[in-house]
């Protein structure tokens, strides 16, 4: 396979880079990628990381990865790129600095807004996805969240009607809960339909990709801007994982951490709660804590140290994150959550 200047065959390992658009100071703007060729053929599995340029777990576990089967017999194909965004990757930034952009939000889109041509990373992105489209047949988005969250994997739910039917849906469905079970961190389904369009997150590369009917989901390895070793091993455990899932690979691994989130039932991302006025947010709660409705999980308080008023969780379910500010506006979120999912996976969008 050959993919930029990175070009391997059966059993060797390529790394190289993809131009995909030029400076003003006239140098290519490159992402580094590495291509791992299996000596038989098989699968092609697309590992991407630092999509937003503050979380660097994903392109080491991506690079530790790489080197822990570079001498296991492999079938098929695992095509890596670890930076996905590197003007955001060298200003340590989730966006891009071209236009100040989210890198993830611009993956299935077609055109620019009607006059108005594509902006720069909208162009990138598509350079991307037309390289990762027309061989994938699973992508996995590694992500990191705020700087205090338990690592889990967010499930991306499956639409059919006019796009696809119902059975070729219920495949995709299929093989997705196989491979986000075989990676191993913790399930939480993402935001309900009107959510997951009101947030555009159709138009990340996940999104796109389920769209296109390639399987591909995002892990989130735990906080942002610092490598946590303990979730990057975990990632790495889980993308061989998923490779032994594929029957890419002989024997899976076993994680030295397990990450659990012992719920008797599917859950669903959830921002919540918010709080109703500002000041300084003091929490009572941490990442992987189970929550009652009515508990209070943070105080909000003024600059001189008076509690203002305390911050109460309307649902029963885990505490995924806390936002790293102290600082507060009214309306602010407090919490990312994963609670009691009441929507299907598989979701009926027929017009």
């Amino acid at each position: 396979m050959k993919l930029g200047t990175a070009e391997a065959e059966p059993g060797e390992i390529a790394t190289g880079y993809l131009s995909v658009t030029e400076l003003p100071t006239g140098q290519p703007e490159h992402v580094p990628v590495v291509v791992v060729e299996g000596e038989k053929p098989g699968p092609t599995v697309w590992a991407t990381g630092a999509i937003h340029g503050d979380e660097p777990t994903g392109m080491e576990a991506i690079h530790e990865f790489v080197d822990r089967i570079r001498d296991d017999p492999l079938e098929g194909t695992v095509v890596c790129v670890p930076v996905m965004n590197p003007s955001g990757f060298r200003t340590n930034t989730r966006t891009s600095y071209y236009d100040g952009d989210d890198p993830n939000r611009y993956f299935g889109l077609e055109g620019g807004d009607g006059e108005t041509p594509p902006r720069v990373q909208q162009l990138i992105c598509d350079r991307l996805y037309e390289a990762i489209r027309p061989s994938a047949d699973a992508v996995i988005s590694l992500h990191t969240s705020w700087i205090a969250t338990y690592p889990y994997t967010i499930r991306p739910r499956v639409s059919y009607g006019d796009h696809r039917d119902e059975t070729e849906a219920t495949e995709l469905r299929d093989r997705l809960v196989e491979l986000v079970d075989a990676f191993g961190l913790p399930v939480v389904n993402q935001f309900g339909h009107d959510e997951t369009t009101q947030r555009s997150l159709q138009h990340t590369l996940t999104g796109a990709a389920i769209a296109d009917g390639i399987p591909a989901f995002t892990p989130e390895l735990g906080g942002r801007f610092v490598v946590e070793k303990d979730v990057c091993e975990a990632a790495v455990v889980g993308l061989r994982n998923v490779l032994y899932a594929l029957d890419m690979v002989a024997e899976p691994a076993t994680p030295e951490t397990r990450f659990e989130l012992p719920a008797d039932t599917d859950l669903k991302r959830l921002v919540h709660p918010h709080t109703d006025t500002a000041g300084i947010v003091r929490y009572r709660v941490r990442e992987g804590e189970w929550v009652e409705p009515g508990d209070a999980v943070a105080d909000i308080v003024t600059p001189t140290g008076e509690r203002k008023t305390e911050v109460r969780v309307d649902h029963r379910g885990y505490v995924l994150s806390r936002y790293d500010r102290v600082a507060v506006y009214e309306n602010d979120p407090v919490l990312d959550m994963a609670v009691p999912d009441d929507e299907p996976l598989l979701l009926n969008r027929s017009n």
